[in-house]
């Protein structure tokens, strides 16, 4: 190269540096430029958006009300169980809790561990998807998800989204790979799929049955190694006096199951949780919203990434108010002895009493209402012991017989078809194309009062032969009955809330059946066709009883709040349940004492004189036999003919304070039957008024003592 080409080159060198210089001279000062940008301009927004935080706010459930009787005795209450729980942070993932349940493995276990049989049942819960999803995650550093993800061809990671990925590569785990889980692995599943069912930022109980005081103490020791996991207590429902009332108390969900399914949507708009525990029958679904209490309110703040960084309680809780019940459970008791030993002795009484299963009772106070005690025992003929179904009394609904009688007169009264005092000869009845119609004997000429007094069916055949357009009957005709007069029958019933609800502040109740033949007009008015509940009995007796007034029955007396301080003592009233008239029958007074006097010739000199006649408490009602099928509930097969024995009544006649309804179904129709229903009458009124001279000498004594 000559000396002249040399210089040149040597020349082009600066050029070049020159222009790069010049490059990263415009880079930084760009670069500088967007820097004060972000500075001055962005910066107070960057600044924030760095320290944002999110503020959520979490309810906590409360203990529920509790239950008293009307003399405040304890019936349901709330035992403290340990419990540990699981507050998932935002965004925590599938890793993050199988990490904590590892760790949490170590202190608890979900099973008694003296208790194979336990282990084993707890293990058949862990699903083989349960397996999988535990395999896929269980390899350090995401080594088995990196294994399976080979097992994907190039097209399905082309053509599959991410979900369906999964299910498939969890479908290619193998047996072998799954049979390398040890036992360990497997307490490590079960305390997983209950963290699996939390939602962020809401706890959700792992463990409060049989939590050993040993576990509660490990887990709050460790507490600092276990993100999300809290050592507290929970409760559940406790039965102070057992069975007593129990499954008319009713039940409540398990946080297991939450609340359920079919109403969720309903639950959710009330601000309940998905796991909360909730009343689904009995008096604990009747009255949910006072017995749930007010949730404990925490506010969560968290950053950006999800971490909890502050919580306080912006709601304090309050466990739910208590419910103070009509019914006297010293009295219940009582109540539940005498039907037991009447049903039994019925059962043994005869072999012809193979489909006697049940006896129900009930007591209500005439003038309020208030449901003084219930029962329905069962006898289960296969372990030979009593149960109670307590709930049959709002729920079986059978044929009462001459226990009604007393509409029936009263719905001749009011429709005109007859008048006080007016008689019918008793004798049989034969209208053409139908069986005889008769009472148990012929009783010659009888008025309203001996027709009552003595049963006379024939009395109620003719005032329903009135109602139905028919007023001159003559043997063997033929009679077409004016087909309204079932309906207008069954309106002047209803008036004592026969045939519709009573109004019973309980989730459901039955009617009753109500037949459509306008020819069965007569076996209606004397109790042989529709079917009636015994509560909706107690409050037919109860409008007699009271001088015509249908009072709403009910089982809740008062709502208390609760108290803080001292759980064993009851708070203020929150809400009284005043005595509620749902309606006034559409009949004159001296109609209504007419048939009081009636009924209490019933109990002194007439059908239950034989129980009643010399009974210190002057009682009055109406007894009744109503004929049954029995039927197989498969195949519809008739099994026999029975009968149903029922029996109304109050006392004292002049001043009642007590109503009651026995029915005692499927009794062999035989002469000589044992009086299950008449005894049964006779206890109950026996042991209320016995009750109620025990205490008055209690008091006496008391006030004898203070002085």
């Amino acid at each position: 190269m000559s000396a002249k080409d040399e210089k040149k080159k040597q020349r082009r060198i600066p050029i070049r540096l020159n222009i790069l210089f010049f490059i990263v001279f415009l880079l930084f000062s760009v670069l500088i430029l967007q820097l004060g940008v972000v500075q001055i301009l962005n910066g107070e927004a960057y600044q924030k958006e760095i320290e944002r935080t999110v503020k959520d706010r979490t309810k906590i459930p409360v203990p529920r009300g509790k239950i008293y009787d009307r003399n405040h005795t304890l019936i349901v209450d709330n035992k403290p169980l340990y419990s540990i729980t699981y507050t998932p942070p935002k965004g925590v993932q599938a890793r993050d809790r199988l990490d904590v349940a590892r760790k949490l493995s170590k202190y608890i276990t979900m099973y008694n561990p003296n208790d194979s049989n336990d282990r084993k049942k707890k293990v058949k819960t862990i699903t083989d998807r349960d397996r999988r999803e535990y395999w896929f995650l269980l390899g350090e550093n995401e080594e088995n998800e990196k294994k399976l993800n080979k097992r994907l061809t190039e097209k399905e990671k082309e053509e599959l989204d991410h979900a369906d990925q999964y299910k498939l590569m969890l479908e290619r785990i193998t047996k072998e790979e799954l049979d390398e889980l040890t036992k360990e692995d497997e307490d490590i599943i079960l305390i997983k799929k209950e963290l699996d069912k939390a939602y962020s930022l809401t706890p959700q109980i792992v463990k409060n049955e049989g939590v050993t005081p040993e576990e509660y103490a490990l887990v709050a020791e460790h507490l600092d190694e276990l993100p999300g996991i809290n050592a507290t207590t929970d409760w559940d429902r406790e039965y102070p006096l057992d069975h007593t009332l129990k499954n008319l108390l009713g039940t409540i969900t398990t946080e297991k199951r939450g609340i359920p399914k079919e109403k969720v949507q309903h639950y959710l708009a009330k601000g309940y949780s998905r796991n909360d525990r909730v009343g689904i029958s009995g008096l604990e679904e009747q009255y949910e919203d006072v017995l749930r209490g007010r949730k404990e309110q925490i506010e969560y703040t968290t950053d950006k990434s999800g971490n909890i960084i502050d919580a306080i309680t912006v709601v304090e809780g309050r466990r739910g108010k208590d419910l103070v019940l009509t019914i006297d459970v010293e009295y219940q008791k009582r109540l539940e002895k005498v039907v037991q030993r009447h049903l039994k002795n019925a059962i043994n009484h005869t072999s012809a009493n193979r489909f006697l299963e049940d006896a129900i009772a009930i007591a209500m106070n005439p003038k309020t209402g208030e449901i003084l005690g219930l029962t329905a025992q069962h006898y289960n003929r296969e372990t030979k012991k009593f149960e109670s179904h307590d709930y049959k009394v709002l729920y079986d609904a059978h044929r009462p017989g001459s226990a009604i009688k007393g509409a029936t007169v009263l719905a001749g009264y009011q429709s005109g078809v007859v008048t006080p005092g007016q008689q019918f000869f008793d004798t049989p009845i034969k209208i053409a194309g139908t069986p005889i119609k008769k009472s148990v004997t012929n009783m010659g000429w009888v008025n309203d009062l001996q027709a009552l007094e003595r049963s006379s069916n024939v009395y109620m055949f003719n005032i329903a032969m009135r109602m139905g357009g028919e007023y001159h009957y003559r043997p063997n005709k033929n009679i077409k009955f004016n087909p309204v007069s079932l309906q207008e029958i069954r309106n002047y019933f209803s008036q004592f809330g026969l045939g519709v609800k009573t109004g019973v502040d309980y989730p459901y109740e039955a009617t009753g059946y109500k037949g459509s033949n306008p020819p069965n007009l007569l076996d209606y008015s004397i109790g042989q066709y529709d079917t009636y509940t015994a509560i909706q009995l107690v409050q037919y007796i109860s409008t007699i009883a009271n001088g015509g007034y249908r009072m709403k029955p009910h089982f809740v007396k008062e709502i208390r709040e609760p108290i803080t301080t001292d759980d064993d003592e009851l708070g203020p009233v929150y809400k009284k349940h005043h005595p509620e008239v749902l309606n006034r029958v559409q009949m004159k007074d001296e109609w209504l004492e007419r048939v009081q006097k009636g009924l209490r010739l019933v109990y002194s000199s007439g059908t239950a004189s034989r129980f009643f006649s010399n009974k210190p408490y002057s009682p009055a009602g109406k007894t009744g036999t109503a004929e049954n099928e029995v039927h197989d509930e498969i195949t519809g097969q008739k099994l026999g003919d029975t009968n149903n024995l029922v029996l109304v009544g109050y006392a004292p006649f002049d001043d009642p304070e007590i109503a009651f309804a026995v029915i005692a179904p499927n009794l062999g129709a035989i002469r000589g039957q044992y009086p299950i229903s008449n005894e049964i009458g006779q206890g109950i009124l026996d042991e209320y008024f016995d009750l109620k001279k025990s205490r008055k000498q209690g008091e006496s004594s008391d006030a004898i003592e203070d002085e």
